[in-house]
């Protein structure tokens, strides 16, 4: 499929729901942080597991689901996978107490973990050359609208609802999300079904560990999940105290910023296909720590402008990098995609949760210092990238295009 199409129009519709349901059940909770500290008496390190343990989960789901999705099909795993988290995001607002929350917030990392990688996958197989980075970048796109949406109407339906009733409305939007995409993904025309066994999939993933270039790729989405994360989990903390003592729907209004994040993707996405991810790569990580030094300043204008800097440069490094794993692995692109998210999404669980210890000890300064020096080895790594050869050009195995690479 390229671009212009209409079944490249169809997909990215389906995708950008499919992006869209995931990413808003996943992160709903995040500015529910705070409400569950007070309502359920927790430590916010504690109150970080809702998420962290969902994305932890997600992380390690994500690897067999790759390859069950080589054995059974791209899209009839991910529609299960959407339909599965949707209710159970309905039956977390329904649980009593805060244990019952962490478990289902647990399962839903088994069930969320059916759509990131083998979408990856999917657009990677399906989509021209020349419209894989288009591609990824408005699924991400369509990842990040999730996100925003998830937070901003959790917080606003939190201050006229409640909590519980704010969880059951995201659910019930999921499964709207979920029936789009059903509807409209068109089936695999490329997919190639393989036998599901334990010992080919582990000599698998030891053949793409050992790819230099995927590696890094590997550690690059660790460190900038963990910096974008940690920073979203505590900055709730922060805007709900003095001096700014922001509602939950204000503070939920704050993730409009993820707005940027849908330009970022598609864009920096597009550009990278044109002028070659080494070159824009590192850049990514340069905007993250100059929107955290933003972020750092007392008026509240400039924090915001400081988290839209970050989410720009979080979601145009993350565009980047996905893409770069699909192009660059020699083969199995659903296992490389799953190593890759694996990587993300720990960064998410192990960052996330640590953020909240540096929260305790000094505030926003700790947060600052921690996700700075996590950033600054990430910039390390896109420098390295630079000097790592691409794999070179095969007519039967498009994806290793030069530049794109």
């Amino acid at each position: 499929m390229r671009h212009g199409s209409a079944d490249f129009r169809r997909t990215n519709l389906a995708l950008f729901a499919a992006g869209f349901c995931n990413f808003s059940l996943m992160y709903c909770v995040q500015p529910l942080m705070p409400t569950f500290s007070t309502t359920f008496g927790v430590h916010p390190a504690e109150a970080s597991l809702s998420l962290s343990l969902t994305t932890g989960v997600l992380a390690f789901a994500m690897l067999a689901c790759g390859a069950l999705s080589d054995a059974r099909g791209r899209k009839q795993v991910m529609k299960v996978s959407l339909l599965l988290s949707s209710l159970l995001t309905l039956v977390t607002a329904l649980t009593p107490n805060w244990h019952g929350l962490l478990l289902l917030r647990a399962l839903m990392g088994l069930s969320l973990s059916g759509v990131p990688a083998v979408a990856m996958a999917y657009v990677s197989e399906e989509m021209h050359v020349d419209s894989v980075g288009l591609a990824m970048g408005l699924f991400i796109g369509g990842s990040a609208v999730g996100g925003m949406g998830g937070r901003l109407l959790t917080g606003v339906f939190t201050d006229v609802l409640g909590w519980r009733a704010a969880i059951a409305c995201i659910g019930a939007i999921g499964l709207v999300a979920a029936l789009v995409f059903w509807r409209t993904l068109p089936e695999s025309r490329h997919f190639q079904a393989r036998r599901l066994r334990a010992g080919a999939l582990a000599r698998t993933l030891g053949e793409l560990l050992r790819e230099r270039g995927l590696r890094w790729l590997f550690i690059e989405g660790f460190l900038l999940m963990g910096t974008f994360v940690t920073l979203y989990n505590y900055i709730g903390y922060r805007l709900l105290a003095p001096p700014y003592s922001l509602s939950v729907s204000a503070e939920g209004a704050i993730f409009a910023v993820y707005l940027v994040g849908i330009f970022s993707s598609t864009w920096m996405g597009h550009v990278a296909n044109r002028m070659g991810r080494r070159k824009c790569f590192w850049s990514a990580f340069v905007l993250l720590l100059v929107g955290m030094a933003l972020m750092l300043l007392q008026p509240l204008a400039l924090v915001v402008l400081g988290l839209a800097v970050v989410t720009f440069g979080f979601f145009a490094g993350h565009s980047m990098a996905a893409s770069w794993v699909g192009r660059r692995a020699p083969h199995s692109k659903a296992q490389a995609s799953s190593l890759y998210l694996f990587a993300y999404y720990m960064g998410s669980s192990l960052a996330g949760v640590a953020g909240g210890l540096f929260w305790s000890r000094d505030g926003w300064l700790g947060v600052t210092l921690f996700t700075a020096l996590l950033t600054v080895v990430g910039l390390f790594g896109a420098l390295r990238l630079i000097a790592i050869p691409p794999l070179a050009t095969s007519r039967n195995t498009p994806i290793h295009g030069g530049a794109a690479q």
